[in-house]
């Protein structure tokens, strides 16, 4: 046998080894397969603020203002 033909059976080898170490590394300790490529936590967005302006705030405040004045009025005209 020439030297080249032991070279590339060996290389054979070795893939074949590290096809069959990579799948055993895939297995859980309770031999339960897992996925290959570990998992990566998921990076929630961060939380969106009030996107109130000052002018909005204000429109808000006196519509709000408003509708609270009509409750009263109408919990008093029940009385």
């Amino acid at each position: 046998m020439n030297i080249t033909a032991i070279v590339s059976e060996l290389k054979a080898e070795r893939t074949r080894i590290e096809r069959a170490i990579k799948a055993l590394e895939g297995l859980s300790p309770n031999g339960a397969a897992t996925s290959a490529r570990p998992k990566q936590a998921k990076v929630a967005p961060a939380p969106k603020r009030g996107g109130l302006t000052a002018a909005g705030r204000k429109r808000l405040s006196e519509l709000m203002k408003k509708r609270w004045a009509e409750r009263r009025k109408k919990a008093t005209a029940k009385r």
